[in-house]
């Protein structure tokens, strides 16, 4: 997901840009109002997360501006005001959300994924070897029979075969997890659910595979 952050506060800046690339985030920082403008009008993102009070031209206009171009990408807007009106005015100029400074990461994060997922077009079914996803339904099926998931383990697989053949990092799971809360039982690791899966996925054609310092790649098992 291309994120564009727009924040002129150096040390806070510097901070989200390392959590939002632990994150999964492909981010494009903005230090000003007027970057921001001429970033969002040359460039595709998914997703913007805008400081209120930007130099050069303030976060308000620059919602406003995009709005009249993009009405569709989704907009966290971040402020240090936390009045009704400077709310109210955030939401009003076309914000879908908006948090007060200052904020705990995970609540941004969470909040992020939550504007994504209602972003996102219907999905269809993903289908890989034995395998078969409905992401709408949530439902998970191995040579047509079901498979029992927990919300953990069913977002752990769609994640892995979303990206097949790739490297899916740590950070990547947790953040696809922010939005799952915790689950009963004696583990609540990575390793825990990622040897869940490799017992419920035999005979699927399909292995997980731990790379070392990197994290997880499921790809076809080999004959």
């Amino acid at each position: 997901m291309k994120l564009l952050l727009a924040e002129d506060d150096p040390l806070l800046a510097d901070a989200l840009l390392q959590q939002l690339g632990r994150a999964g985030y492909a981010v494009q920082h903005a230090p000003n109002g007027a970057v921001a403008d001429y970033l969002l009008e040359h460039q595709p993102f998914d997703i913007a997360v805008l400081d209120l009070g930007l130099p050069m031209v303030d976060g308000l206009t620059v919602l406003q501006r995009l709005r009249r171009n993009n009405p569709g990408l989704p907009v966290l807007l971040l402020s240090a005001r936390d009045a009704l009106d400077d709310r109210v005015a955030g939401f009003e100029a076309g914000a879908d959300d908006y948090v007060t400074k200052p904020f705990d990461w995970p609540e941004l994060q969470a909040r992020l994924q939550a504007l994504l997922r209602r972003s996102l077009p219907q999905q269809t079914a993903l289908q890989w070897q034995g395998l078969v996803l409905e992401p709408e339904r949530r439902r998970a099926t191995l040579n047509g029979a079901a498979l029992e998931l927990s919300g953990r383990e069913w977002s752990l697989l769609n994640l892995l075969i979303e990206q097949r053949g790739k490297v899916v990092t740590k950070d990547q799971i947790a953040a696809t997890w922010s939005g799952e809360g915790a689950e009963s039982g004696p583990g609540n690791t990575i390793e825990v659910y990622i040897h869940r899966l490799r017992r419920k996925l035999e005979g699927a054609g399909v292995l997980i595979r731990t790379v070392r310092g990197l994290g997880y790649l499921m790809e076809a098992e080999t004959p």
